[in-house]
């Protein structure tokens, strides 16, 4: 129920380092370096040392705009995608500016970051949540099926290279897998993740008891909000419809993230029969995010989420066909089965970096989780061999 954990691989940090030099090679001194999320307002900054030498810890997993500018010289960007515990290393020339001009260089190759890993690793974005059909739905997989090879559904179960046994990480601190969702759905509301982080094999043993995927999770924080508001409301056949009421503000070092989520259908679970009946299912959730930047090298970060799940357990409406086969058939067709969950945790968060190298990450944290299981099963037909326990 409470627990502190120290760990320098289950994280969704890295630590960005680089030289800058001009066209001779000679390092640049006192050069500013700004690495900015691509969308949203969320900046870290760094100053090159004698050597042209920087550092950025604590540079979250996500795709980023680095720009380098020092007096005298052109300013530089280039686009940077970032991965969890990495710590990739910029070379960055600086061209001499002409005395009545600035140059701004743009659209230079991307660097990626994830080369110092031999994990796997697809990264899911905010914008690919949101431009990919069906992937911001509570239950929906699409953020994970689209993009991730070897990933897919089979009757209402995610599976990753032949398996379903998955974990799901927050800010790097693992999720107990204990809920029907994470099977039907993410963990996570996808209209509340930033970026979503997959890796399947050669990961550290801490990250999770389940080993077929690991999902790290960066939520939604409120720097890409000015003190606003947003809500989402969608419906379709099915009568599948989701609201969503999120609010979010920030400072230069502060930022805090709220939403309220619910939704509904009547095709909730996957079962392998074309028709089917009692298959509705209903979701509400809330969620919290709050970041603080205190230092250079400490971040504080608190999670929290309470959600309820309902699903009905559908059946087939006609008599079984192997009912007179096998000798322990029996017609469900009465069956009226519903499965409930509530699920909530709190992750408080506080990460200090000593060095590219080295993360401390404490993270006291509270889980909760309810299930609840009914069943009214009323069959006119059933084996004699069962009538005696056939309430």
């Amino acid at each position: 129920m409470l627990a502190a954990a120290i760990s320098a691989f289950a994280t969704v940090f890295a630590t960005v380092q680089g030289v800058v030099h001009d066209p001779q090679h000679r390092p640049i001194a006192a050069a500013t370096v700004s690495i900015k999320a691509a969308n949203s307002d969320f900046v870290l900054q760094a100053t090159t040392n004698t050597e042209g030498e920087f550092q950025v810890p604590q540079v979250p997993i996500g795709i980023y705009t680095v720009k380098i500018s020092s007096p005298g010289f052109a300013t530089t960007e280039q686009s940077l995608s970032i991965a969890s515990g990495t710590n990739p290393v910029l070379h960055v020339a600086l061209q001499i500016a002409s005395a009545t001009q600035s140059v701004v260089v743009e659209g230079l190759a991307t660097f990626l970051s994830s080369g110092d890993t031999v994990t796997p690793t697809t990264l899911i974005t905010r914008s690919d949540i949101d431009q990919t059909p069906g992937a911001s739905r509570t239950i929906g997989m699409e953020m994970i099926t689209d993009y991730v090879p070897g990933a897919y559904m089979t009757h209402d179960m995610l599976h990753m290279r032949g398996g379903h046994q998955t974990s799901w990480l927050i800010d790097g601190i693992a999720i107990p897998n204990t809920k029907i969702a994470s099977n039907v759905g993410p963990q996570i509301d996808p209209k509340d993740i930033d970026s979503l982080e997959t890796q399947r094999g050669s990961y550290a043993a801490e990250v999770g008891d389940r080993t077929y995927g690991v999902f790290n999770v960066l939520p939604r924080n409120g720097f890409e909000r000015d003190r606003e508001g947003e809500l989402l409301v969608s419906g379709g056949n099915l009568y599948t419809g989701e609201t969503q009421l999120s609010l979010g503000d920030h400072s230069s070092a502060t930022a805090w993230y709220l939403s309220l989520n619910g939704s509904r259908s009547n095709y909730g679970l996957a079962p392998p029969i074309a028709d089917l009946y009692h298959d509705a299912t209903n979701s509400q959730s809330g969620f919290l995010s709050l970041i603080r930047n205190q230092t250079p090298k400490d971040q504080l970060r608190l999670n929290a989420q309470y959600r309820q799940d309902y699903f009905d357990i559908p059946y087939d409406p006609n008599s079984n066909d192997w009912e007179e086969q096998a000798p322990l058939g029996y017609n469900s067709s009465g069956l009226r089965d519903a499965q409930t969950e509530r699920d909530g945790f709190l992750i408080a968060n506080w990460v200090h970096t000593f060095s590219p190298k080295a993360i401390l990450s404490t993270a006291p944290f509270y889980h909760f989780n309810q299930a609840g299981f009914t069943s009214n099963f009323m069959c006119a037909k059933m084996d004699p061999r069962f009538r005696s326990i056939s309430s």
